[in-house]
């Protein structure tokens, strides 16, 4: 039996690596990358002393915390993998408009990993691109549905709606328009797979599938899994 009944085990397993590898580089790479970026100097001394700790223990949290950025921005590029993997579906290059199209072009996506990686004023600026490519008649998608899709939603729940964001300039939401969505990324994991509870069984599969490949040594405890599952529901429901 396959890991997931939407995508082969070669795709899930290549996309599951590619994350773990690029999070083994960061970590690698770490002590050399510290201050690759100008760290606040003044941040250390308030975290410091509001978590009692010395400068190697926020050293190691810094660390830690720049590696994590590293990994989420790798979880983000692992969701357009899978769904670029299911059967009708093409991810597309980075540093276009969008990231996922159906093969026949009736539906194009714009995926986000989380509610906050655009700031509010930007929505503006996606609802623009999604509505130019469906709605002008010089467009290869004139005529599809767009998605801007969250991964991971605001607020636990599901919901696939017209994409109404602020626009600074009129003081008003873009017009509603049936051809510009926004969807959670539970749903849309089972519009593009079929699965309602696709993404429910890619989350709970991830850790059989590192533990099996030897990727993780002896695997996640069971209280690893249930403190991971309840991660999951919190997020979601």
């Amino acid at each position: 039996m396959p890991y997931l009944p939407y995508i082969s085990d070669a795709d899930l397993i290549s996309h599951l690596n590619s994350v773990i590898n690029i999070g083994k580089n960061a970590k690698k790479n770490a002590p050399k990358k510290f201050h690759s970026n100008v760290i606040d100097p003044f941040g250390p001394i308030f975290e410091m002393a509001i978590h009692k700790i010395n400068s190697d223990e926020w050293e190691e949290l810094e660390t830690i915390r720049q590696i994590q950025k590293t990994i989420q921005n790798a979880v983000g590029d692992f969701h357009n993998d899978i769904l670029g993997s299911v059967a009708g579906w093409s991810k597309l290059a980075k540093g276009g408009i969008v990231d996922l199209v159906k093969n026949d072009h009736t539906v194009i996506a714009e995926i986000k990993n989380k509610y906050n990686t655009v700031s509010g004023g930007k929505l503006k600026d996606h609802y623009d691109e999604l509505s130019g490519l469906v709605n002008q008649k010089n467009s290869i998608y004139f005529g599809a549905t767009s998605y801007f899709a969250q991964i991971i939603p605001k607020k636990p729940g599901s919901f696939d709606r017209c994409f109404t964001p602020p626009d600074k300039a009129t003081g008003k939401l873009k017009p509603a328009d049936n051809k510009v969505r926004e969807i959670d990324g539970r749903s849309f994991y089972a519009m593009v797979t079929g699965y309602h509870d696709a993404l429910d069984m890619l989350h709970a599969e991830i850790p059989n599938v590192l533990a099996q490949t030897g990727t993780i040594g002896n695997g996640f405890s069971t209280s690893d899994l249930k403190e991971l599952s309840d991660y999951f529901g919190k997020a979601y429901f």
